[in-house]
């Protein structure tokens, strides 16, 4: 989970500290737009529409030309698109059984450089292209080994089309290829795409392997620094699922950084370590590999003590965010499976109802790393898996797996369904609890909590809802809002931590019910357990259906406000309240989350005042300092700090927190990139074990520079 910032005058921030900048959007209707641009965009085009006019992009020109297309965009995530299209096809050589080293070094000039000791990449003349084997690789869209079949380098891969490491060349400012094959080191430079020489011998070396140094073209990205977290984040989880590969990482700015991963347990120890915070209700993870024809299934998974579910799935080592098909088929046979022992083992009556999907993905830790010859995803970046035939095989193969385990673990198999059994109970008393509080809601006037103070507009995009701690600080906000686009919501003291409390429990807390009351999308019990698809439609009142089918409870489409805004004290109970309400937020109504609805306000700290008249206001002890060393030669200037929003008056409040033209926000969003570790982070700093989070505050308390302010 991360941060925007939403800056009018940011401070100076060192590249570290530098959020990324999302600007308030104008209040501008479509009218306006359409009318003003009207003599720009569509005015009639001078000049003639020919054959000449038709444009032949040769090369990698259209990937430099569309980035977007190719990579995701040409920004951040397009950029360490090209770091995974290079760590890939080093991973791929692991999965051909021929790379147990792989190191990753991030060069102080900026480049980085991926290094494999596989086969190396093949040198001698291609019989087609007439060039070296490694300039087709480097320069030639849909060239690669990858493509399956008789003779291929790779029975199984993540690349699919062959647009990889060539598209990684196209976007780099330069890239050299260093190949060791067949006792000879071959070397080969690049500049935007195009080869600069042909490829050469540089000397002579036993063993095999290939690096890839490059260095990205900031003509045509717009982000050209690397995330050091995002590259570890993506090596770590590639060693948990190739267990016999080293991972290397140097960075050479930060030698702090530097880490190697090897884990030699593979995903039993990713399990065991997403539950690290957790209280397991069996020690044993459940572990089986299963193989058909040409798939290969890999499956750990372990119970806590927890009411979450959380299943990472995998296919050819890329993780699919979105699941799909391998997913639901595990989903299938963990549903059919349980249903199955429970009734044979009489540990569910003939009266009781057959276990949902839900119940028995309650406190599930899982992994599913699938290895298939021809997969099939939804998009390039590969965040869903679609091939159809892929579902009926995971449920078999799950199935047989886990029939197996919990035959053989009977101690185990019944402290499993005894879980699901509560979570069963659980889950009906949060549908009742639920259908409570929307009655609750109905019968109050037009179904709004009595303390909202609602705002006039309907338009939902230029509407906003400030959730503020306590009644005086929702008193001075009432003054300070503007009553057409923006809605007040005092919240009184802390509400509950759901991370410690089931649903039900959940629901029994007034702020709660009030904050479900005043969004209006209501609460969905299961989507905790699956995420969200943003695809995926459903029907009111549907229920699960056992399937991997959700209730619709929960309707994003019913979100009464643009913009969720936490307005709390800068001071440890504020920031203690907005954790809460993350979490929240997180639990049990992500949505908001992924679809980048919450915000968080930054009130300032400090207020100087120059006479009567004139105010500055500091975010920080460092923008206080600043600002003092200003107005040194003025008189009368006194400082102020303020102690909560409650002690800010109406007009003061809205100079610096709630105008959009002067505040600042931060936006929260979740990166899928960091699902499991996000995961991990919800349960150690507000979960039931103390351990854990002591452990991780003694680790990090270096890290806070800024004890009374934390943006």
């Amino acid at each position: 989970m991360s941060h925007k910032n939403h800056p009018e005058d940011e401070p100076e921030l060192t590249p570290e500290e530098t959020p990324e900048v999302v600007l308030e959007e104008p209040t501008v209707s479509l009218e306006d737009v359409i009318r003003d641009g009207a003599d720009s965009i569509a005015s009639k085009v001078e000049g003639d529409y020919n054959a000449d006019s038709i444009q032949v992009l040769k090369g990698l020109e259209a990937v430099r030309h569309r980035p977007g297309m190719y990579v995701g965009d040409n920004g951040k995530r397009g950029l360490h698109q090209m770091f995974r299209e290079v760590i890939d096809n080093s991973v791929d050589e692991a999965l051909a059984g021929y790379c147990d080293k792989i190191d990753v070094v991030m060069h102080a000039d900026g480049s980085v450089s991926v290094q494999d000791n596989g086969r190396g990449i093949p040198t001698d003349i291609h019989p087609e292209m007439g060039v070296s084997t490694l300039q087709v690789v480097l320069t030639v869209l849909h060239a690669g080994g990858k493509f399956g079949g008789e003779g291929t380098g790779y029975k199984v891969s993540g690349g699919l089309h062959g647009v990889g490491v060539s598209c990684t060349n196209a976007l780099s400012e330069w890239l050299e290829a260093t190949v060791t094959r067949d006792g000879k080191v071959m070397f080969q430079r690049f500049e935007k795409g195009d080869p600069v020489d042909e490829a050469k011998e540089i000397g002579q070396a036993e063993g095999t392997g290939t690096k890839i140094h490059w260095k990205g073209d900031d003509t045509v990205l717009t982000e050209t620094h690397y995330d050091s977290h995002l590259i570890k984040n993506r090596l770590k989880e590639l060693a948990y699922l190739n267990p016999t590969v080293s991972f290397s990482f140097t960075n050479e700015a930060n030698e702090a950084e530097n880490e190697v991963y090897h884990f030699t347990r593979g995903i039993v120890q990713l399990v065991e370590d997403i539950n690290s915070s957790k209280t397991p209700i069996h020690r044993k993870v459940a572990y089986f590999k299963r193989a058909k024809q040409s798939y290969e299934l890999e499956i750990a998974m372990q119970y806590h003590d927890g009411y979450t579910g959380n299943t990472l799935a995998f296919s050819n080592n890329i993780h699919q965010p979105d699941g799909g098909t391998h997913v639901s088929g595990f989903s299938m046979a963990l549903t059919r499976v349980m249903n199955q022992y429970a009734r044979k083992m009489n540990l569910l009556k003939e009266k009781d109802k057959n276990f949902s999907s839900d119940d028995v993905a309650d406190g599930l830790t899982a992994v599913i790393a699938l290895k298939l010859g021809n997969p099939s995803y939804n998009s390039q970046d590969k965040v869903k898996l679609v091939n159809p035939e892929v579902q009926g095989l995971t449920n078999s193969l799950v199935g047989d797996g886990l029939l197996t385990f919990l035959e053989e673990n009977p101690q185990e198999a019944k402290r499993i369904v005894e879980k699901a059994i509560i979570a069963q109970r659980a889950r009906e008393a949060a549908r009742k609890a639920a259908e409570t509080v929307k009655r609750q809601n109905a019968m109050e006037s037009f179904g709004l909590p009595g303390k909202l103070a609602d705002c006039i507009s309907k338009e939902i995009d230029r509407c906003e809802i400030f959730i503020v701690e306590g009644d005086s600080a929702g008193g001075s906000a009432k003054q300070a809002r503007d009553r057409q686009t923006q809605a007040v919501l005092p919240l009184k003291g802390k509400i509950l931590n759901v991370e410690r409390a089931r649903l039900d429990k959940a629901l029994d807390n007034d702020e709660i019910k009030t904050l479900i009351a005043a969004l209006g999308v209501g609460i969905d019990i299961d989507i905790n357990q699956k995420g969200f698809d943003p695809d995926e439609e459903f029907e009111e009142g549907s229920t699960s259906n056992g399937k991997g089918g959700r209730t619709a409870s929960f309707d994003i489409s019913r979100l009464r406000y643009g913009k969720i805004i936490i307005m709390t004290d800068a001071d440890v109970d504020g920031e203690h309240i907005r954790t809460l309400l993350l979490t929240f937020f997180y639990r049990y109504m992500r949505p908001l989350l992924l679809e980048g609805k919450i915000y968080l306000a930054q009130p300032p700290l400090y207020v100087v005042k120059v006479g009567a008249n004139e105010r500055h206001y500091c975010q920080d002890a460092a923008e206080r300092d600043e600002t003092m060393k200003k107005l040194k030669n003025k008189s009368n200037v006194s400082l102020g700090r303020f102690k909560g929003l409650g002690e800010m008056n109406a007009e003061e409040l809205e100079e610096t927190t709630m105008n959009p033209k002067e505040r600042r926000l931060l936006q929260v969003v979740i990166d899928r990139e960091f699902e499991a570790e996000i995961e991990q982070r919800f349960s150690t700093l507000m979960g039931d074990k103390v351990e854990p989070r002591r452990n991780f505050i003694e680790a990090h308390a270096r890290e806070a520079l800024e004890v009374d302010w934390h943006y």
